[in-house]
């Protein structure tokens, strides 16, 4: 019996915290850097530490770009965390230029200002989209965990499922279709995290229709 949701593996991110944080929650998932069953898998979710252009090379390196393409092509439910998040939208200004995935249109964008970067620590989610799956049981104003240099500016506002403020208003949860993305860590967000990937991995069933 395949894994039901798979965890990419490109060498960037804390790939077990989120593995262990579907298991809490009674969910399979498999850390996988093998790009056939990235698109066999039910859904698909993309972490991501560290810098957008390294990310990029090393998806393209392992073939994992198709992959992710073609699964998103398929209807598969993808979930982008933090970095991940960022590296479904078209561009980044970190350290140059970068090419995104292009999965949702915009781009990422560094905190600017006196203040302190990263933004690391607890902050509130505003929810702008109540109806939405992934924030199904979540109330306005629930904490989650935010460490992040830079942030998303979508094209389309509509995409953002729920925001932050620091400074700027920071989109926190974004969806386009059954593309999503966190900037926080919600395998790190105790149970409001939690509750969010058992979300995720209910999206994926639905769309098997093992509900």
């Amino acid at each position: 019996m395949r894994d039901m949701i798979a965890i990419i593996d490109y060498g960037m991110g804390n790939l077990h915290s989120v593995q262990k944080g579907f298991a809490k929650v009674g969910v399979e998932a498999k850390v996988t850097s093998d790009p056939n069953e990235v698109t066999a898998a039910d859904g698909v979710v993309l972490p991501g530490v560290g810098a957008f252009g390294d990310a990029m090379f090393n998806l393209r390196h392992l073939g994992l770009l198709e992959a992710i393409r073609t699964a998103v092509k398929e209807g598969l439910p993808l979930l982008g965390i933090c970095l991940g998040m960022q590296l479904l939208f078209s561009e980044s200004e970190e350290h140059g230029r970068h090419i995104g995935l292009h999965l949702i249109p915009g781009r990422v964008r560094r905190f600017q200002g006196n203040f302190k970067i990263p933004h690391m620590g607890w902050n509130s989610l505003t929810i702008r989209r109540p109806d939405h799956p992934l924030v199904r049981g979540i109330r306005q104003g629930e904490y989650v965990y935010f460490v992040h240099s830079y942030y998303a500016e979508p094209q389309d506002p509509s995409v953002v499922v729920a925001d932050a403020e620091y400074h700027v208003r920071v989109p926190a949860i974004v969806a386009k279709g059954r593309v999503m993305g966190m900037q926080f860590h919600p395998e790190k967000s105790s149970e409001v995290g939690l509750r969010m990937l058992e979300n995720f991995a209910a999206l994926c069933r639905e769309r098997l229709g093992r509900v």
